[in-house]
């Protein structure tokens, strides 16, 4: 998630300036233990209605601080071209009638799971895309799907599941898992989130709990559930866990633009990013995200909230390339997008070492839960059964 707040740090600095966040000072040309990221590296940015512009990776660093959002299109500029294409075959979405089938899997749902994986996965000092320790963590996430998998899917039904890594030269790999469908159609529908987690100076500590630790966990949890029931769909439900969001889209930019190239037929997106937090004195509620999504897919969305969900959604906006549902929109394919409340009452605590559980007991599992919920019925009746 790219955090709206606007720094005054590393704003006014000169190329030969120290940067100075909170007590601690770096130099540009410091290459800190653990981290493979030179601040001097070009890269080709790409923000809202201007042309992309070639700026270090320190730059980027100084505009992610200044609350700029935008695609790092260094290593996928012709991915909107393969949106041209996709258009004219534009999925409709029928209205959620699958409730014998979701009612009795979401009932399974628990916060267990979710806190103790939460608490390991926001352990890793960070999980930055160019860390040490983000490679660690994504290891861990990955062996941790295997052992749900193992765990709660039937013999057969592992049969039907896939987990992959989807490689990226930054080493902290995107993760990719399919259950694969029954018809021949060849549709696909994702589920997704982001893994990694970044400070605003990216070798400070960032735990990440929610941003975007909570989203997850919170489809891992789906995940769980949707294997325990032995979901088998009619259409390949796929979930995915992204790297590098929080450098530009990285990884799913690079995911979108591999399926594009092979002419996958995705035909619906839903990204969860940051599920956790419910502001003091705020109505609890599901932020449906309305600018730069699909239009149709959202309004499904509202329909799966209103059917399954204990509590209500609110629209807001998020801006442009706000999250991982931007590249699958910039490549063509229908995209949604939920968070945890309105844009303007989710955590500020992001992109900060106090991303954390215990910060506030605004952070909440019972939320996430309802994003959880959301994710099966996302399954279910687009997966089918």
């Amino acid at each position: 998630m790219k955090t709206a707040v606007a720094l005054c740090l590393l704003a006014s600095l000169s190329t030969a300036s120290p940067v100075f966040v909170g007590q601690e000072t770096f130099e540009y040309h410091t290459v800190e233990p653990g981290f493979s990221l030179d601040l001097n590296a070009q890269r080709l940015v790409q923000m809202e209605g201007k042309p992309p512009v070639w700026m270090s990776e320190l730059d980027k660093i100084k505009a992610k601080a200044q609350g700029s959002k935008f695609f790092d299109i260094t290593d996928t500029q012709d991915l909107q071209s393969f949106a041209l294409g996709r258009i004219q075959g534009k999925t409709s979405y029928p209205t959620p009638n699958a409730t014998e089938k979701v009612k009795p899997i979401i009932k399974t749902l628990s916060t267990q799971g979710p806190k103790a994986n939460l608490e390991k996965f926001s352990s890793f000092r960070t999980r930055y895309y160019r860390s040490d320790t983000g490679k660690e963590s994504q290891q861990w996430l990955l062996s941790k799907i295997a052992d749900i998998t193992k765990d709660y899917a039937s013999l057969s039904l592992q049969d039907l599941i896939s987990v992959t890594e989807f490689s990226h030269s930054w080493g902290q790999n995107s993760i990719v898992l399919s259950i694969n469908g029954s018809s021949a159609s060849e549709e696909v529908i994702i589920i997704s989130a982001h893994q990694d987690s970044t400070n605003l100076w990216p070798f400070l500590a960032a735990p990440g709990a929610d941003d975007d630790g909570s989203g997850s966990v919170t489809i891992l949890e789906a995940y769980r559930a949707l294997i325990a029931a032995d979901f088998r769909p009619e259409r390949t439900v796929e979930f995915h866990w992204y790297s590098a969001e929080e450098g530009g889209l990285l990884g799913s930019q690079a995911v979108a633009r591999d399926y594009a190239s092979r002419s996958v037929n995705v035909v619906a997106m839903s990204q969860f990013d940051m599920t956790a937090w419910v502001k003091k004195g705020t109505r609890e509620e599901v932020g449906i995200i309305t600018d730069f999504v699909d239009e149709d897919l959202t309004a499904f969305n509202k329909k799966l909230v209103d059917l399954y969900l204990d509590i209500p959604y609110v629209e807001t906006k998020c801006g442009y390339a706000c999250s991982d549902h931007a590249s699958w929109g910039k490549a063509g394919y229908p995209s949604a997008f939920t968070i945890e409340s309105t844009f303007e009452n989710s955590n500020k605590n992001i992109h900060s070492s106090n991303d954390r559980i215990d910060i506030s007991d605004e952070f909440s599992f019972d939320h996430m839960l309802e994003f959880s919920k959301l994710a099966v019925a996302f399954a279910v009746e687009l997966g089918g059964w």
